[in-house]
């Protein structure tokens, strides 16, 4: 989740598009679409609509270290079109604020407003705002965990991709993310003072824990992580697992054997992902 490099980022596109031996028509493309104006910023995502639509949409969250920006969506581009808009997803790619000039709970409302704006123009894209559904990787994974158990969660099913889930439990019981010294840098993303007390440092990491958001009425939900990530550790997908099948959400986890925090897994789990999306938001 804290690294997404640049070498990932351009590989992504030549890897997914090795899984895919035929194109589809022509799609429309519309960039810079404002979804949010704060601060004297404003906050965009760009739309792809499919040449034979569905009406079911993907919100894809462009996001590596909770960091977003064009340069990022435009190497990805290419990749996401051709998997979720040859299938008929019409799909918005959202560009969310950068830590650590935003802090991760902002992020979190930023793609969160990205999602209701999708909702209430629903009928501008030719969407059906009940089937909508939100996918990420690393952070983007866990922002889309985060709004899929938000209070009225405006997605109807969502994949996340090798997602950190408990930041209290960071690998195993009891360990702070922020204790690994591979994250440590991120604390101030993570809106904590250096000089918080470990209670204080611990509530601040539930708040933005998407595994302390599963109730009985979270979306349907795909997890895949490979089991040799270095990263992100597998215990947070494995402990996402039990906490919705404690709650009777139907959800799917799979691992990728062998594989990291890299496009190895990657690649596949966009895949996967766009069959859960096919299953749950086409049928």
């Amino acid at each position: 989740m804290p690294s997404y490099t640049a070498k990932m980022s351009r590989q992504l596109p030549i890897l997914l598009l090795s899984f895919l031996a035929t194109r589809a028509g022509a799609q429309i493309r519309t960039p810079d679409v404002i979804y949010m104006k704060s601060g004297g910023a404003a906050f965009t995502m760009d739309v792809f609509r499919p040449a034979k639509p569905t009406k079911a949409a993907v919100v894809f969250l462009v996001s590596g270290g909770w960091s977003s920006d064009h340069s990022r969506l435009q190497r990805m581009a290419p990749a996401i079109e051709k998997i979720f808009g040859d299938a008929g997803f019409t799909v918005f790619e959202v560009v969310h604020g950068t830590q650590p000039r935003y802090k991760v709970a902002e992020i979190v409302e930023q793609v969160r407003t990205a999602v209701r704006f999708v909702h209430s123009h629903a009928a501008d894209y030719g969407v059906d705002a009940d089937r909508v559904g939100v996918a990420g990787i690393s952070s983007g994974a866990h922002l889309s965990l985060m709004i899929a158990g938000s209070a009225d969660s405006p997605v109807n099913a969502v994949a996340a991709i090798s997602p950190g889930t408990d930041l209290t439990n960071w690998g195993k019981p009891g360990f702070l993310f922020t204790d690994d010294p591979a994250i440590a840098m991120f604390k101030t993303a993570l809106g904590i003072d250096p000089k918080a007390s470990k209670n204080d440092v611990e509530t601040r990491l539930k708040q933005l824990s998407p595994i302390s958001l599963v109730n009985a009425k979270y979306p349907p939900t795909l997890i895949v992580h490979g089991d040799d990530d270095k990263l992100v550790p597998l215990q947070q997908s494995q402990a996402m697992d039990e906490a919705l099948t404690k709650a009777g959400v139907q959800h799917k986890f799979e691992i990728i054997p062998g594989c990291g925090h890299d496009e190895k897994t990657f690649g596949p789990g966009l895949m996967k992902a766009l069959q859960w999306f096919k299953d749950k938001l086409l049928k």
